[in-house]
């Protein structure tokens, strides 16, 4: 029986670890992997303290960071289920290694995050990994010289943009809105480079290729036309890994986990933080402070639990 199970491998996670452990909790980060979509951030220039870093990076800092407090996240935990039983004690259902396995804990925080929104267009499934990619970070530099195509509108694309315009032979850019939605200062950075094609108001429709992609189809004032690319990267969204939650469990029309501002939820005992809550603004840097808002109303849980 555990005080506390963080459930996440990130920013939110990382940093409720820290001051879980700063409150001498009983506790156990469990998660798939860790550094969750900040690993697969390009560069990350407005985290507070540190500068001029990265995603894989700012992650591998979250990981020492804990490390140093003696705390080792249990890898390879895939959740499939959190109960909250009848004398209010969390059962989490999970597999590792292809073996089920329990976990029992008086309160719970889900820092699971987000995962890739996809296209669902003919092609994307079938060369998922043989050329289509949601991680421009983890897949980018396979493409040096090669001519890549990246969709989407907002800053994600416009940093997956910045980084293959350095690495591939030819960008282009797919927006299925007339202008971009990311930061200016970004957006600005990448019309400067001249490899980098802009394509706006256009409806990707196909992926062609063989073995591996060879092509992008696109809908464009009512014509199909078609690029021929080796790569394409997709970066039109994310969606919250909030299927683990109990039923009951409120959320939005978006499957976000709907918490107040202590990071509660409406199950008492189960806080959430980071992007799989309904917050609006998906930061590193806020996702952190929710790790820390979401651990400390913990301990005012389990304090009153042990009252009892």
């Amino acid at each position: 029986m555990f005080d506390l199970i963080i459930i996440g491998g990130s920013a939110a996670a990382a940093s409720a670890g820290i001051y879980a452990t700063r409150r001498a909790l009983n506790f156990k980060i469990i998660t798939k992997d860790f550094g969750g979509e900040v690993a697969t951030s390009g560069e990350v220039d407005n985290y507070p303290g540190i500068p001029g870093t990265n995603g894989i990076e700012l992650a591998d800092k979250f990981k020492k960071h804990l490390t140093n407090y003696g705390v080792i996240p249990e890898e390879g935990v895939e959740v499939k289920k959190i109960i909250r039983q009848t004398d209010g004690i969390f059962l989490i259902n999970a597999a590792k290694e292809g073996q089920d396995i329990e976990y029992t804990a008086r309160a719970v925080i889900v820092a699971t995050g987000v995962h890739p929104r996809e296209l669902n267009i003919p092609g994307e499934k079938e060369f998922k990994n043989k050329g289509v990619s949601y991680c421009t970070v983890c897949d980018g530099p396979v493409f040096g010289g090669k001519t890549v195509a990246i969709i989407g509108g907002g800053n994600s694309a416009l940093e997956a943009g910045l980084m293959m315009a350095d690495i591939a032979g030819k960008v282009y850019m797919l927006n299925k809105n007339p202008v971009f939605k990311g930061d200016t200062i970004l957006l600005d950075n990448l019309k400067t480079k001249k490899n980098v094609e802009f394509i706006y108001s256009v409806k990707t429709s196909g992926i062609t290729g063989k073995q591996f992609v060879t092509g992008l189809k696109y809908e464009e004032g009512g014509s199909e036309k078609e690029l021929k690319v080796d790569g394409v990267f997709v970066h039109i969204g994310m969606l919250p890994n909030s299927g683990v939650v109990p039923e009951d469990v409120r959320k939005n029309n978006y499957g976000e986990i709907v918490v107040d501002k202590n990071c509660q939820t409406n199950i008492p005992g189960l806080y959430a933080a980071g992007d799989v809550t309904d917050v609006p603004f998906k930061q590193i840097v806020i996702a952190a402070a929710q790790g820390v808002c979401a651990l400390l109303s913990a301990v005012q849980y389990l304090n009153k639990f042990k009252q009892i």
